[in-house]
């Protein structure tokens, strides 16, 4: 969720590491079975000052003509041969591509309630919980995810 988020793994990793230090610091003496929707409400929290933060320095950026998407890794463009069978990789990747967009293309509201109720696998009252809402909202927004999911990815069925 962090990394569909913010569209890089190290501010993913680090996102959840916060939120995972302020649960462990504020909530430690709290039942075990309350933690799971409390992360996920920190960690949402996070996430949102996160795109305020990077909103602000992107206007700075763009100020000083600072260009962030100039920044590429090498490394990480090199071919990974562990796979066997190229056509099963190719098809792996195409296929986590589209998923992933078409995540990213969801609301962000939408796109939490649905990587918590389906990959994370929290009921309606912890997901509402952990984001705030009422069950309603989070039904009527996985619903709605639910369905641009299935149109975006018709294709890959």
């Amino acid at each position: 969720m962090a990394h569909l988020a913010t569209g890089n793994r190290e501010d993913a990793l680090d996102l959840v590491q916060d939120a995972m230090l302020k649960l462990v610091q504020r909530y430690a003496s709290r039942d075990a079975q309350e933690w799971g929707p409390l992360f996920h409400q920190i960690l949402q929290s996070r996430i949102r000052d996160g795109y305020r933060r990077n909103r602000v320095r992107n206007r700075w950026r763009v100020w000083f003509g600072i260009n962030a998407e100039d920044e590429s890794d090498p490394i990480q463009e090199l071919a990974d041969t562990s796979n066997p069978d190229p056509m099963e990789r190719v098809a792996e990747a195409h296929a986590a591509t589209a998923v992933e967009a078409a995540l990213r293309q969801l609301p962000l509201r939408q796109q939490q309630v649905f990587l918590l109720r389906v990959w994370e696998g929290l009921d309606v009252a912890a997901t509402a919980k952990a984001m705030g809402c009422s069950a309603g909202s989070v039904k009527t927004h996985y619903s709605r995810a639910v369905h641009r999911l299935r149109v975006s990815l018709e294709d890959h069925r």
